[in-house]
């Protein structure tokens, strides 16, 4: 009998040798099941936003479609959007900081999971976007700019005052995890081995294993193996 009741025991824990041995990770996904002008996720960062360069990176996923715009990340001060990273309403995806945004010709986000990362350099201006490890063309955005700390990150809303006034129709329905953010430009191969799951450094401005979560409204935190 004592046999019989030790076998499933057995079971899951050399599934969960397997897993490790396949090393896959536990994380935290966010799932916000419905439009709203209320629910969103604030991000505390690890350093000061002050900015010259970057990579943010996040896994991203959502049935949202048709002439529907869609903040995917943001990052606004009292004054400004210093960082916002959109799904405009033809489908392309861009980011703005401070003033008129770089918008990028891209394949469409759906229900699939894309890993998508955006770079830029403000000694050089580059800006580029990489869905699922494959890099887009260069575009030149804001040379010489300098993203200002003292913010707040969101995600799910688009704050049009310091962390207020959310619009309904601009919220995000979907899943999102894994965001990341680098105050450098990582290089391609690094972005390629991310998608491709491969362990790099994390984030040093976000680390999604680590960076403290504020959860408002309705998100659901759920835990998977990536």
């Amino acid at each position: 009998v004592c046999g019989d009741k030790m076998r499933p025991l057995i079971g899951l824990f050399l599934i969960a040798v397997s897993m490790a041995l396949a090393g896959s990770v536990p994380i935290k996904t966010l799932v916000f099941s419905t439009a709203t002008s209320t629910s969103y996720v604030e991000m505390i960062p690890q350093r000061p936003m002050n900015l010259t360069a970057f990579t943010l990176c996040m896994r991203v996923a959502t049935e949202l479609s048709g002439q529907r715009e869609i903040i995917l990340f943001a990052y606004r001060t009292g004054s400004y959007d210093e960082l916002n990273v959109w799904r405009e309403l033809d489908g392309r995806l861009s980011f703005y900081m401070a003033g008129d945004g770089v918008l990028f010709t891209v394949p469409e986000l759906g229900a699939l999971q894309t890993h998508l990362c955006v770079t830029w350099d403000s000694t050089s201006g580059l800006a580029a976007l990489f869905l699922d490890g494959k890099r887009s063309l260069s575009k030149i955005y804001r040379k010489g700019h300098t993203v200002s700390p003292g913010g707040r990150v969101i995600l799910g809303q688009d704050p049009d005052s310091f962390l207020g006034d959310f619009d309904y129709d601009q919220s995000f329905v979907g899943e999102i995890c894994d965001v990341n953010m680098w105050d450098v430009v990582l290089a391609d191969s690094v972005i390629q081995g991310m998608f491709a799951g491969k362990r790099v450094a994390r984030g040093n401005v976000f680390d999604w294993e680590s960076t403290e979560l504020r959860i408002n409204g309705d998100v659901e935190v759920a835990i998977r193996e990536l």
